[in-house]
């Protein structure tokens, strides 16, 4: 038995952002120092925010190094083959406690051509959400360039803009060039392409404690933007105990587990996993071993790990590459 291979927890890279708060360790036990945390990276190889390993035989060795050793072991043979040692995806926490921004993020060709880098195809989670909390997604109706920027540049931006209240278990698809926003009373588990590569396109004229503008990207934006209504609520089942789908995309398949006894998991090695927990408990038994997860725990299964058990009464996000 390879003593590498076995359930990998990362410490976490805490990220103070303009409009976050302190649900990150109240709700989810994070080791935040600041009021305004808005993100938690749980699983990163975003250069300059790589994650490290917390546990075991491997922990203090970043997540690189672990793949450099065993590719195919952690990745899995089809991810390896798709994406050589690259990490393609991106797992955080995000509390907004007040609104974020009204972004868009860019296509993969878009974000090769301008930055060498994948676009960023995301899904959110609703883990908690205040009353009447509200998510921007896309337009009302279908729109246009022209449209869209006299809309801007007047400041009515938001009344061309779709609005959503949602509620704690709601999930909801991103594709590249939708504009969207997390309004405010929201936590969310977040899951996306491996970029960092947003363009902020309206932040309400907010300015940081030195009186500053945050940086805008309109005309980056001009071209990213899908300008036609999109649905982008995704609707599942909650079958107890088995892996219920939510979204099935090129970049990642994502499904919901409502664990409520002991239940026996195998994989084919094609691709790793990675849980996400997003209420109650879980136990996870491997080669003799038990792992014990709670909510806001993320960890990530190699794809050498085909056979395990997991029990206990909670919510999981199971995320593979299909």
């Amino acid at each position: 038995m390879n003593d590498k291979i076995y359930p990998l927890q990362f410490d976490p890279i805490l990220k103070e952002r303009i409009w976050g708060g302190e649900k990150l360790k109240t709700m989810l036990g994070k080791p935040i120092i600041s009021s305004i945390t808005g993100e938690s990276w749980e699983l990163s190889t975003v250069k300059g925010d790589v994650s490290v390993v917390a546990n075991g035989s491997l922990k203090g060795k970043s997540l690189m190094a672990v793949i450099a050793e065993m590719p195919k072991e952690v990745l899995g043979t089809e991810v390896h083959a798709r994406y050589g040692d690259q990490f393609p995806l991106l797992f955080k926490y995000l509390d907004a406690r007040q609104d974020l921004s009204i972004q868009v993020h860019p296509n993969d060709e878009l974000a090769r051509k301008r930055h060498n880098s994948f676009g960023k195809t995301e899904m959110w989670y609703v883990m908690q959400a205040d009353s009447d909390a509200k998510i921007i997604v896309g337009f009302k109706d279908d729109s246009n360039p022209a449209e869209y920027l006299s809309h801007l540049k007047d400041k009515g931006l938001l009344s061309i803009l779709d609005a959503i209240t949602v509620s704690e278990g709601d999930v909801f698809f991103l594709e590249t060039g939708t504009v969207h926003a997390i309004g405010a009373g929201l936590l969310i588990a977040e899951i996306q392409q491996t970029s960092d590569i947003t363009y902020r396109i309206y932040d309400f004229d907010r300015v940081d404690a030195q009186g500053n503008t945050r940086e805008l990207h309109v005309d980056l934006a001009l071209e990213a933007i899908n300008y036609n209504k999109v649905d982008t609520r995704k609707e599942y089942l909650e079958e107890e105990n088995q892996a219920n789908p939510i979204v099935n995309c090129p970049y990642f398949t994502t499904n919901f587990i409502p664990l409520s006894k002991e239940t026996t998991i195998t994989k084919t090695g094609n691709s790793f996993t990675v849980y996400m927990c997003v209420s109650g408990e879980f136990e996870l038994e491997y080669a003799m071993t038990i792992y014990k997860y709670k909510k806001g725990d993320t960890v990530l299964i190699p794809a050498a790990m085909d056979y395990y058990v997991l029990s206990g009464k909670a919510s999981i996000l199971e995320i593979y590459i299909s």
